[in-house]
């Protein structure tokens, strides 16, 4: 496995992203996540008061705790999850990190946290791994942006199925709908209102929070993603919801 997932997959998925291009990830996407790269993890924090900090380490947690030997996190972004696993994981358990957007896997090379961790450069539709290969498949806050459809959805999700092991599990670290009506008003509108304008003023990109802030209120909410899991094939679904339900880490197994 060493031998085919190193760091220089950066260079050579690149050169291949440019050839040929990814077709089942958005153009849009990639630019808008393309753009916010350089300030994304800051951007972040501010706009959550800090708390994906917490949240990603609640995640981590969850994850690390069944164990096992290959760990990848996909649509990993600047690899703050990865850093989050990489410290409580076991010395021996190797992690891969793998995103679409080079100057966003390009910000994950440069964390030193990451120490062996592999880095890929791919379409989460199309993962370059054979079948049955992780123990662990983990992702954060990407969820929503892969696809605005149900059924498109599903078909990532079967995809990330498809390289677990058998038994393996699956963590979804995302946004979710709060229950409570007065509170789901207020998340809404801060998402709508907010992290538009102040993305915007921080990360210096005109569409890019604004296209985060369209997504955030239209996702799934945590039922209605256990069910998706479902349908995609995983079972043993169980989700734990965070801050009044505006997050929700959820956990399925590979049958």
């Amino acid at each position: 496995m060493e031998n085919v997932i190193k760091r220089f997959n950066i260079a050579v998925r690149s050169y291949l992203f440019k050839i040929e291009g990814f077709g089942s990830m958005s153009k849009g996407v990639l630019k808008v996540f393309s753009e916010v790269a350089r300030q994304y993890e800051l951007v972040n924090h501010i706009l959550t008061f800090g708390l994906d900090i917490p949240w990603r380490e609640r995640a981590a947690q969850v994850a690390a705790s069944g164990g096992g030997a290959l760990w990848l996190e996909v649509c990993s972004g600047t690899g703050e999850m990865a850093v989050n696993l990489k410290k409580i994981a076991d010395p021996t358990t190797k992690i891969v990190v793998s995103d679409f957007s080079m100057p966003m896997v390009s910000k994950a090379s440069e964390k030193e946290e990451l120490g062996t961790a592999s880095i890929s450069l791919a379409d989460s539709l199309h993962l370059p791994f054979i079948e049955n290969t992780f123990d662990l498949v983990i992702i954060s806050f990407a969820t929503r942006n892969i696809t605005p459809t149900r059924a498109k959805l599903t078909m990532f999700l079967r995809e990330f199925y498809r390289v677990l092991k058998p038994g393996g599990r699956f963590i979804n670290l995302e946004t979710s709908q709060p229950s409570s009506t007065p509170i789901r008003i207020a998340f809404r509108l801060y998402t709508r209102q907010v992290i538009k304008l102040v993305g915007r003023i921080i990360s210096g990109s005109k569409t890019g929070y604004a296209y985060l802030a369209h997504t955030v209120p239209r996702f799934f909410n945590a039922e209605e993603l256990s069910d998706i899991l479902y349908e995609s094939g995983f079972s043993n679904v169980k989700y734990i919801k965070l801050t009044f339900g505006a997050v929700a880490i959820h956990r399925a197994l590979k049958k």
